[in-house]
């Protein structure tokens, strides 16, 4: 992938000093936001040592990143993942021990949100409120999730977006609920998505996204030279009020629009398949991209079967593109179109053998979503693991109305039958 970037931080309107930092490595295609905390100028000391350390680990690891950049299909992009998890807890102990060597900068700590490009795939490793959105044929995507108090409070409940600002907790509107090098270890979020052409990418701190929207953003990366969007950004905060200080790092992947590529139409029609699920209706499009992560497309020639009933299985399909026919005992049932989905029930019930067979009738390309893989999403992402067993619940619950509703037609009809033979009983 060929990239452009630039990057600008800027003290801002209410601080006498930048505790922000930012890197910029092109040899690695590895971009990172830092905002410190701490008094006495720790903060800048914090966020300094996070950029670096988490650069110089990612580059001692890189022989893995360069031989899935180079296509080696040995290398799993777990392994990138766990390359950017190691990264985030060695600048963690850098920062650790530094304050517990100094008294004075005792409890620093800082933000930090990385973006390492390899190949055709994006890598995010996150910690605190500094953010990375992804602008993407139109559409902006807040690819990282908050760590502080405010998301906390508003995913709980506890109040929204709109009552934040008159609510008992303003006064901690800043506070963040995870920091590198407060402690020795520290909890990352880490991503990876596939990257498409014309994708861009904004790394900034919060005293940039306080003041965005979806619009801001959009407009605001508008413009062929890359060089001048930054300090755009930066401008448009302190219009605002520069209440803290702000930095602003700006990648755009060159090359043919997305919605041009091929790669970037395959991508959104699997997107759009899993939105209108019943069962990933209420996943956002990031949780729709972690989800992808974990699935495997196969293609299946006319004729070829897909699955056979009475076999036990532990795979859902869904399907991209083609037709498939479902059919019992040879007994032909519906055809499935594009966009149908099969198997979901061996997700979570492994006991259950098929209950028909499936048989693509023209060359089908599906899209696998085995039950290991579920599980290990349920496991790792606790607020995606929510939406998707309560969607589960949702479709048992009315996969149970439906059967009820059918069983008591069912006795209504025999019930029916029932009497019409006793009043012919009678008048013979």
């Amino acid at each position: 992938m060929e990239l452009s970037f630039w990057a600008a931080t800027d003290v801002g309107k209410k601080r006498e000093t930048n505790e922000d930092n930012f890197l910029v490595d092109k040899k690695l295609s590895l971009f990172v936001v830092a905002d410190g905390m701490g008094g006495h100028a720790s903060g800048e000391v914090a966020s300094q040592l996070a950029v670096h350390e988490f650069r110089n680990a990612v580059d001692a690891g890189r022989d893995p990143v360069e031989r899935f950049a180079k296509g080696d299909a040995t290398v799993r992009p777990q392994e990138v993942l766990t390359l950017l998890e190691n990264a985030i807890q060695t600048a963690g102990q850098t920062i650790y021990q530094k304050g517990q060597a100094e008294p004075e900068k005792r409890g620093m700590g800082t933000t930090c949100s990385a973006l390492l490009i390899a190949g055709d795939r994006g890598f995010i490793g996150h910690v605190g409120d500094s953010r990375i959105y992804m602008l993407r044929a139109g559409q902006v995507v807040q690819l990282t999730e908050d760590h502080s108090l405010v998301n906390e409070l508003i995913r709980r409940g506890r109040v929204t977006k709109e009552t934040f600002e008159t609510s008992q907790y303003k006064a901690y509107k800043n506070a963040v609920t995870r920091a590198v090098g407060v402690y020795e270890t520290v909890q990352g979020d880490t991503i990876d998505f596939e990257i498409l052409p014309g994708d861009q990418f904004l790394l900034c701190s919060d005293g940039l996204h306080a003041y965005l929207d979806d619009a801001r953003i959009i407009e605001a990366l508008k413009g062929d030279d890359v060089k001048l969007l930054p300090k755009r950004f930066i401008d448009l905060a302190n219009t605002g009020g520069g209440h803290d200080n702000i930095t602003a790092i700006v990648v755009r992947v060159e090359g043919q629009p997305a919605a041009a590529d091929d790669r970037a139409a395959e991508l959104a029609r699997k997107v759009d398949v899993l939105r209108k699920m019943p069962l990933f209706r209420h996943l956002i499009y990031k949780e729709i991209l972690r989800l992808l992560n974990v699935t495997t497309v196969r293609e299946y020639a006319p004729g070829e079967e897909i699955i056979k009933e009475g076999t036990p299985g532990d795979e859902m399909y869904v399907l991209l593109r083609g037709k498939i026919r479902l059919h019992k005992n040879d007994a032909f049932i519906t055809h499935l179109e594009p966009g149908s989905h099969i198997g979901e029930m061996a997700l979570i019930d492994r006991r259950q053998p098929r209950s028909a067979s499936a048989t693509a009738e023209e060359r089908s390309r599906v899209l696998l979503l085995s039950r290991r893989d579920f599980y290990e999403i349920i496991r790792k992402e606790p607020q995606l693991s929510t939406k998707l067993l309560w969607s589960f619940t949702q479709v048992l619950a009315e996969r149970l109305r439906k059967t009820t509703a059918e069983l008591s037609g069912a006795r209504l009809e025999a019930g029916a039958e029932d009497l019409t033979a006793d009043v012919l009983f009678e008048e013979s």
